[in-house]
């Protein structure tokens, strides 16, 4: 069955515009918690605050039964992880996913950061996969389908040694050597 795209009015627009500016402040307070020796369980605790302290409300919390107010991954995990008892440490790559509700309409977003001091590879892995998001989002244009974008982000990654995320069961890792264990969440 198809769902056709609605149009939104300019009050449903500006609604949505001040969604993403509240969660832009809850990211940026969120991405400040994050230090080595706390747990993925603290730092979702800091998240429900935060968004309670913006009038908003998690958007994910009991999505399908999910515990928390954001998913939060480590390392090799891509997406959707479960905040628990895992402990952030020093040089971790950490993804975020945060969504919110406000005035019934939803703000969502994702991204990776490195804590503390990360590795040259991993700095390069986190520079390729922005630089990717770029070019895929500079093909979204008039006349274009998804799959130019798709081919823009994979392109990308390829000429610099990494692959994309096919499915929940693989993830962008280096080429360069078969036993990295660097991936990152970027999906064609």
């Amino acid at each position: 069955m198809k769902h056709p795209i609605t149009l939104k009015s300019p009050e449903e627009i500006e609604i949505l515009r001040q969604a993403g500016k509240k969660l832009s402040s809850i990211i940026k307070e969120l991405s400040r918690s994050l230090k080595s020796g706390i747990t993925t369980q603290e730092v979702d605790a800091v998240a429900e605050k935060l968004i309670a302290s913006h009038n908003t409300q998690p958007a994910f919390k009991g999505y399908r039964g999910f515990p928390g107010c954001i998913c939060i991954s480590l390392n090799q995990e891509v997406v959707h992880g479960i905040p628990g008892e895992k402990v952030i440490n020093e040089g971790d790559l950490v993804k975020l996913d945060v969504g919110i509700i406000y005035k019934n309409y939803y703000a969502d977003t994702a991204l990776t950061l490195g804590v503390g001091k990360i590795s040259p590879q991993l700095q390069n892995l986190l520079d390729v996969t922005r630089e990717s998001l770029y070019k895929g989002i500079a093909q979204a244009k008039v006349n274009n389908h998804l799959s130019d974008i798709s081919h823009a982000v994979q392109a990308h990654a390829e000429k610099n040694h990494f692959s994309v995320v096919r499915s929940a069961g693989r993830c962008m890792k280096s080429r360069k050597s078969r036993t990295s264990d660097h991936r990152i969440a970027v999906r064609s």
